[in-house]
């Protein structure tokens, strides 16, 4: 089971919500085969992380490129983000 509810928009986006209930052990490091844009629709005080940097708010466009390992890390209340795959 995904730590996250995905509705398709588009062939090529997402919008991933994870709730403010979600366990942190399931917020696992990954890496995905495809690069990615995510964006939050919403303010947020999550973070998310490459591997071998620090955290950062989740604010504006995040650019993940094929194969870069990172994760996101819980902060209060419902991340909603949209994603071009």
């Amino acid at each position: 089971m995904k730590p996250y509810f995905e509705e398709r928009i588009s062939k090529h986006e997402v919008i991933r919500t994870f709730s403010p209930d979600v366990n942190e052990s399931e917020l696992e490091w990954h890496w995905d085969e495809e690069d990615r844009l995510v964006t939050p629709i919403e303010e947020t005080d999550w973070q998310f992380q490459f591997d071998n940097e620090l955290p950062f708010t989740i604010k504006g466009v995040i650019n993940i490129p094929a194969g870069a390992i990172h994760r996101v890390i819980k902060g209060s209340g419902e991340l909603k983000v949209k994603i071009l795959k």
